[in-house]
């Protein structure tokens, strides 16, 4: 009988290691490695050449994959969720979103956390939702997401994931090319980890320049913030690459660091500052390049619990670095209470000078 018991949990054991041991091989040769630079398919580009008297509108918007609406947390923030109660609600936040980007009507949008297959979002496909509501405008898609399997947290895993950046727009684009940028997790983390990038498209003004439009979305949990601090050293170069070739630079998106000139001091809240809110050091800034920013109106929450207006702490980690051959009109956060995602949009309005 004790062989019996024995032999049944050997195998148990022996059965758990294959299963482990194949996941993990399964896991390395589907691993997607991007090119550093990979051209990007423009859809559906547009006819409208860039005046240089003109104004022009960028919103920036991290979606969430429409899965981190107010009533949720999240597993990585110390939460115990990863998407939304159901695929009802992912349409719904879904539905918000584009609801929201329509009444700003924006002449591009910056989108992260779009998801085209996943089963944190239950397999809807997000980038051709946008698509379909904004017929007028053309759309590019840089993969940052792309694993078979994430199988956290247990209970409701992300799973399956195909997701990445997305730059809608109004005006006629000549290129968009996604470049990968450095620092990697851990090797064993990186399998099942995002692989950032920046997505870069290039517009023709009257003036025979460009208007350099980048997309970003950088890292958010790596320990001591080294892994940022080079994404923001490859990003340095690039700006100060297109601001000596005299371009028109406007950068925008999730920073996953608080925006120099910002304090979450002035939200109020009852939580700590968590350890992953860094700030982005005020140096960072290229000479010729600054910030804006709706210092008034957060723009991200914490997820370690679900959303309590008062409770949750609030920071502005999402926004515009510009270069100083355009002139910023206005910047302004939209208070959306966090009701389909956990971040606010922020748009400026411009002219280039």
């Amino acid at each position: 009988m004790k062989n019996k018991i024995y032999k049944t949990i050997t195998y148990f054991i022996g059965f758990i290691l294959i299963a482990i041991i194949g996941y993990v091989l399964f896991m390395i040769i589907t691993d997607y490695k991007p090119e550093k630079e990979v051209s990007i398919e423009i859809q559906n580009n547009q006819n409208n050449l860039v005046e240089n008297n003109e104004s022009l509108s960028v919103t920036t918007f991290n979606t969430g994959y429409c899965g981190t609406d107010k009533d949720i947390d999240f597993f990585m923030d110390g939460g115990t969720q990863s998407r939304s109660i159901s695929k009802e609600r992912t349409i719904e936040n879904l539905n918000g979103i584009i609801y929201e980007m329509k009444t700003l009507n924006s002449d591009v949008y910056f989108l992260q956390e779009v998801d085209k297959k996943a089963t944190r979002s239950y397999k809807v496909n997000q980038f051709e939702d946008y698509q379909n509501s904004f017929k007028n405008y053309s759309s590019s898609f840089a993969i940052n997401y792309k694993v078979p399997w994430v199988p956290l947290p247990i209970t409701k895993p992300h799973g399956q994931v195909l997701a990445g950046l997305t730059t809608l727009s109004n005006i006629q684009l000549n290129s968009s090319t996604r470049y990968d940028l450095p620092g990697k997790e851990s090797f064993f983390r990186q399998l099942g980890d995002l692989d950032r990038c920046i997505l870069v498209n290039r517009a023709s003004t009257s003036d025979g320049k460009e208007l350099v439009l980048i997309n970003v979305h950088l890292s958010a949990y790596d320990k001591g913030g080294t892994i940022r601090k080079q994404q923001l050293e490859f990003l340095k170069t690039v700006l100060k690459d297109e601001y000596e070739k005299g371009n028109y630079v406007v950068v925008g998106g999730d920073w996953n660091q608080q925006i120099p000139g910002t304090d979450y001091k002035n939200f109020e809240t009852t939580q700590e500052k968590p350890d992953w809110l860094q700030d982005i050091p005020k140096d960072f800034a290229p000479k010729g390049f600054t910030w804006a920013t709706d210092e008034n109106m957060p723009t991200c929450r914490t997820m370690d619990i679900v959303y309590t207006k008062g409770v949750n702490l609030l920071s502005i980690i999402d926004g515009f670095l510009v270069s100083d051959n355009i002139d910023v009109t206005s910047v302004k956060s939209t208070n959306l209470e966090f009701k389909n995602t956990d971040h606010n949009p922020v748009t400026i309005e411009f002219k280039l000078k």
